[in-house]
Formats: C-alpha cells, structure tokens, sequence
C-alpha cells in the first residue's frame, strides 16, 4: 500500500529527516516507514498507519503540537490521558476522546461549540441525556435527535421551527398523538400525518388546503367520508374518491397505494 504524495514534510512544512528521528529503533524492525508510516508527517494517512503499527506509542503524542497528531494519537492512548482532550481548541480531537470515554466525562460536549461534535455526541448518549439537545441552536443536531430519540419523547419536538424536524417527527410519533400536528403550518408535514392516521381519524383532513394530504385521505378514509372529495377540484383526489365510492369495499376503508 503506497501514498499518492511523493513528498516527506512535517506538519510545519519542513523535510522530515529520519537520520534525527527518535523512533530509529523501530524503523529498523519495519514498523515506520518514510512518506508510508510517518508520526511527523503532515499527512493524516501516514499518521494514522504509525498509530496502527505502533498503538503503544500514542501516549507520547497526546499533546503533540499538530492537531492531526493528537486526534489520532487519541483513538490508541490510555483512557487515563483523554479527559483533558474534551477542552483541546481542536474539534477533531474532542470528538475521538469523547467516543472512548464514559458518558459521565462527554455530557458537557452536548454545548460543544462545533456543530459536528454535537452531532456525533448524539449517538453517544441515551434518551436521557439527549433532553438538552433537543433545543440546539443548529436544525441539523436537532434533526439527529429526532431520528435517535425514543418516539415517547418527541412531544417536546412537535413545534419545531425547522420543517425537515417536524418531518422526522411526525414519522416516528406515537400514533395517538398524531393529531396533535395535523394542524402543522407546512403541507409535508400534514402529508407524513395523513400517510399514519387510522382510516377513521384521517377523515379529520379531508378539508386540507394541501391536494397531497386529500389524496391520502381519499384513499384511506371510510366511503362515507367522500362526498365532498367526490368534488373536489383536484383531478387525482376526485378521481380516487369516485373510484372508491364506485367500488366500496365492504367496511368501507379503502387501502392506501
């Protein structure tokens, strides 16, 4: 396995020279190698081939000066030296400290000043823990948090600013709480509700501005809730509406497509 990179420089740009190197002794056995397995490389890929090669060398490095270094030297060392970690000025090290530390030491990153480490913490935490997150400043760790979360615990996400949230939301909702959000100010929204609700209670959106949701509603509602969809001034909706009232099953409920 070779580096596309034909070129040895240190993270500040600098000609490494293995001649000085304090890891001479294991370049002899073949566990370094020059621009392939290289901890003073600039380069991620050859830094992270030393660690693998030589995972009891990473406590050495969790404070090295280039942040590479200390992120991947913090996927090996000793859970011992990663708590300071979680306060490193560099996102990409906070994170691989906090994947292999207990729950107790990562909560403070929930208020992680960087998006990403907040998204990834989601996945580290429980329903319990994840009760903050639920309000973040930023849609996208929101979002997360809605797909993690148990569905129990969604009441707290159904008015969400952001769409896409309330999507998600409406999706995993316990049923009986569906109606809560029938309401919802955005068409996709109302749709996700439609495509849930028991045949009798989606009758209750006949009336919906949006075609999309009718549609749903003409296609699942009992027969005897048609008649004004049998009307209505979109062509698909009246169209499944009469072919259901044409047709009508013998309870009366129609199957979606």
């Amino acid at each position: 396995m070779t580096d596309d990179i034909d070129e040895a420089l240190d993270w500040q740009g600098h000609d490494i020279d293995c001649a000085s190197c304090t890891h001479r002794d294991i370049e002899a056995e073949g566990r370094c190698r020059l621009k392939h397995a290289c901890v003073h490389d600039r380069y991620a890929r050859r830094i992270d081939r030393f660690f693998n090669w030589n995972p009891g060398l990473a406590n050495r490095y969790v404070a090295h000066p280039h942040f590479e270094v200390r992120a991947i030297a913090a996927k090996h060392a000793s859970t011992f030296l990663l708590p300071p970690l979680l306060e490193d000025p560099e996102e990409t090290v906070r994170w691989n400290a906090a994947r292999r530390l207990p729950k107790r030491l990562i909560l403070p990153l929930r208020h992680d000043p960087h998006r990403e480490v907040r998204i990834r913490i989601v996945s580290l935490l429980e329903d319990a823990d994840l009760g903050p997150m639920m309000a973040d400043e930023d849609y996208y760790v929101r979002l997360v948090v809605a797909r993690r979360v148990a569905p129990a615990l969604l009441g707290r996400m159904m008015a969400d600013p952001e769409t896409e949230v309330r999507r998600v939301v409406a999706q995993r909702l316990p049923r009986e709480w569906l109606l809560r959000m029938a309401d919802d100010a955005d068409a996709t929204v109302r749709l996700e509700i439609a495509r849930r609700l028991s045949p009798d209670l989606v009758a209750r959106l006949k009336n919906d501005a949006d075609w999309r949701v009718r549609y749903e509603v003409a296609c699942a509602a009992p027969v005897g809730e048609l008649d004004a969809l049998a009307d209505d001034c979109d062509d698909l909706v009246r169209e499944a509406a009469r072919a259901r009232q044409a047709t009508p099953r013998a309870d009366g409920i129609g199957s979606r497509p």
